[in-house]
């Protein structure tokens, strides 16, 4: 299966290219960050709103669409660093956290806590400006061009309906999260019995040595 997915052309939105969402808001920061100056974000609204930015095809590391601009057409790239190994199993293990993570992600949600536990782990999901590097085939000198932003705040809006859309770019599309979801679910469910029983025993030997440290004589259930 691609790892690359193609999402249609997004209809023009009235007003300001903003996102609605915490997250997207949060990628929008990330973008108006990277720019180099107001002007190119004015440029970059109007393209987006005004429905100049073609399909947005999104993969592990990178998106890339092309933006009409008057009478030209440019194709622009727009990379960031995924997760590595470690970082994709700790997300994992946030996940499983708490039981309404995995469906509130399913449901189009992020949850706050998610996110936070995360970055308790070293995990960073949301970008920041320097970590997004774009190149544009148009003549503009600075990094990103209005039309590199264009497409990132529509990024922003896919962002906004599916937050799976920001774990694709960081490497850890749906399918993969809930393969390893469900990897893991089978590796706790066949767990040896003595391995089992020698985790019990062990949790028990800790709360036996924490009741005498405290004073209390009575711990002859836990034996």
């Amino acid at each position: 299966m691609s790892e690359r997915v193609t999402h249609p052309r997004i209809r023009p939105r009235r007003g300001a290219a903003r996102a609605t969402t915490w997250w997207g808001k949060a990628w929008v920061r990330a973008c108006e960050e990277s720019a180099y100056g107001e002007a190119e974000l004015r440029t970059a609204r109007t393209l987006a709103r005004g429905g100049g930015v073609g399909a947005i095809s999104v993969a592990p590391g990178r998106y890339l669409a092309a933006v009409e601009d008057g009478e030209e057409l440019w194709t622009t790239t727009t990379g960031l660093p995924v997760l590595d190994e470690a970082d994709r199993a700790a997300f994992v293990e946030a996940v499983v956290a708490e039981a309404g993570r995995l469906p509130a992600l399913l449901a189009g949600d992020l949850p706050h806590g998610l996110v936070e536990h995360a970055e308790e782990a070293g995990v960073e999901l949301l970008p920041y400006g320097g970590e997004l590097s774009s190149s544009c085939t148009c003549a503009a000198w600075m990094d990103p061009c209005a039309h590199a932003l264009a497409v990132g705040y529509q990024v922003a809006w896919l962002a906004d309906a599916d937050p799976f859309v920001l774990l694709a770019l960081r490497g850890l599309p749906r399918e993969e999260l809930l393969a390893r979801l469900h990897d893991r679910e089978e590796a706790r469910s066949d767990q040896p019995d003595d391995v089992a029983l020698a985790a019990d025993a062990a949790a028990r030997a800790r709360r036996v040595l924490e009741l005498l440290e405290s004073g209390e004589t009575d711990v002859g259930h836990l034996l």
